[in-house]
């Protein structure tokens, strides 16, 4: 006897489906609009990550004598 053959899907995480909520209910300008803003969002939060890493680096090397 053969066991029936198990069908996997994987579940779409939360961010998958809110990326598919926007891509019917936006356009696509807005879609790419709403993506390079949050792409900035991002890469501000870097930036802001890595001058607070030098500046720690910078203060240690100053009080080392």
């Amino acid at each position: 006897m053969q066991a029936a053959p198990v069908r996997a899907t994987a579940i779409p995480s939360f961010a998958d489906a809110l990326r598919a909520v926007e891509s019917v209910l936006m356009s696509g300008g807005q879609r790419t609009a709403r993506r390079n803003a949050w792409n900035s969002v991002l890469e501000d939060r870097r930036r802001a990550k890595d001058r607070v890493e030098a500046l720690r680096v910078l203060e240690q090397a100053a009080t080392r004598p």
